[in-house]
């Protein structure tokens, strides 16, 4: 018995795989997956490079610190941008920008005329790119595929993410090692880099936008600001979205945090599978997100996951095998996407057109905020403790966190 048109539509929007069906948006996910790629490869990199440079831990810290600051200090201003100018040629300006920064960067590296000033001004530079780049980005998404598929556009855009974060790393080491010298190895990672943005750039520049709605609020860089700020201030759901994002980002931190401290009993090669395995949780949790969608409300498949990463945090810090401690990292890839994607297509459907990009952009910094704050906080934790407490006590505040979810409901923002 044949299955009806009907049906068989309905089970294409929510299949997990379905936006993949679209031409455009699966041509700019597999161009993203390889930029991802790159920017991953890079940064592993610069961190070889440096300490290569230099034996001075303030410089190696401040790699770091060049990545993170851009977040901080554009985020807002890049939404606003966003708002108000082109899009895609906004895009291909702050792609642009990278290539040529990556592009530079590795010829002075291969020419051994690389400093670590240098080296931290281009990777600020590139972190600069990529913050300009992410809010006009993201606000992309809804443009390629039809409504019905948004939340497992969001959700394989996530997943993306994750597999070059698995990939990169790996591929990035891999090529410093077969280079003879890590200035090599590093200049030639940078030029690789500067190439896996090409497909972006190629997609954008056939890429015939239809037209959007008109700006609305104001048309000048500060107005835009003001008015993204107050918007945010006056619409529940996105206030929701901010807060639940920052709960999480807060106490999910201490993952990131303290995850070489746990993986050191297991080697480089530990640390490695460990980070391989969450980016294998995280791709199949595009799938499980998709499924648990047709059954469960956006605050439950929140508090599900959350429960579910508490219970990794809590596994990978007593797990005395890799197999086991990967199983729990695969485990906490899968809450993370599924968490991170609900509340990332919270903020794409929380704001029209006008505003998508500052909303999103508020949303980075929140996300990107806490997870440094958190950082910093489970270091220090840790340090006149153990690690053993530390995730555990970060497992306990995480579950705790849900009893806020009935004043904060994703439901009721009207995401369901």
């Amino acid at each position: 018995m044949e299955t009806p048109a009907s049906t068989q539509v309905a089970t294409a929007h929510h299949s997990a795989l379905s936006p993949l069906r679209e031409p455009l948006f699966r041509s700019l996910w597999i161009a993203a997956v390889i930029s991802y790629t790159g920017s991953w490869m890079q940064n592993v990199a610069t961190g070889w490079l440096m300490t290569s440079l230099t034996s001075s831990p303030m410089w190696v810290a401040l790699v770091q610190v060049a990545v993170s600051l851009p977040v901080f200090l554009i985020a807002l201003p890049a939404g606003a941008l966003a708002d108000i100018v082109d899009r895609r040629k906004f895009l291909l300006f702050t792609q642009g920008s990278m290539v040529a920064a990556a592009t530079v960067l590795g010829v002075m590296t291969l020419t051994r005329t690389v400093t670590p000033q240098i080296l931290l001004v281009f990777t600020f530079l590139l972190g600069v790119g990529a913050v300009m780049n992410d809010p006009a980005w993201q606000s992309l998404t809804p443009d390629l595929v039809p409504p019905q598929q948004l939340a497992a556009a969001v959700a394989l855009n996530s997943a993306g993410f994750n597999i070059a974060r698995a990939v990169g790393p790996a591929l990035g080491g891999l090529v410093i090692a077969t280079c003879q010298g890590t200035t090599t190895g590093s200049g030639r990672t940078y030029l690789l880099n500067a190439f896996s943005f090409f497909g972006v750039i190629l997609f954008l520049y056939h890429w015939k936008p239809a037209k959007t709605e008109q700006r609305h609020g104001a048309s000048t860089f500060t107005g835009a600001i003001t008015v993204g700020l107050r918007y945010a201030r006056q619409e529940p759901r996105i206030r929701t979205v901010l807060v639940r994002t920052l709960l999480f980002s807060l106490f999910a931190s201490s993952f990131w945090a303290l995850l070489p401290l746990i993986a050191s009993k297991f080697g480089a090669e530990g640390f490695g599978a460990m980070l391989a395995f969450f980016g294998l949780g995280a791709l199949g949790g595009a799938g499980v997100l998709s499924l648990a969608r047709r059954r469960l409300s956006p605050d439950a498949v929140i508090a599900f996951a959350t429960l579910a990463f508490a219970v990794a945090l809590c596994g990978l810090v007593r797990a005395h095998s890799l197999v086991v401690a990967s199983a729990f990292s695969a485990a906490a890839g899968l809450a993370w996407i599924s968490i991170l994607a609900t509340l990332n297509l919270a903020a794409q459907t929380a704001a029209p057109a006008w505003v998508r990009a500052r909303v999103i952009s508020m949303y980075v910094l929140v996300l990107q905020g806490g997870l440094a704050l958190g950082s910093a906080v489970w270091g220090a934790v840790a340090s006149n403790s153990s690690v053993q407490f530390t995730l555990t006590f970060a497992a306990a505040a995480l579950t705790a966190g849900l009893l806020l979810g009935p004043w904060y409901r994703l439901r009721q923002s009207g995401l369901a």
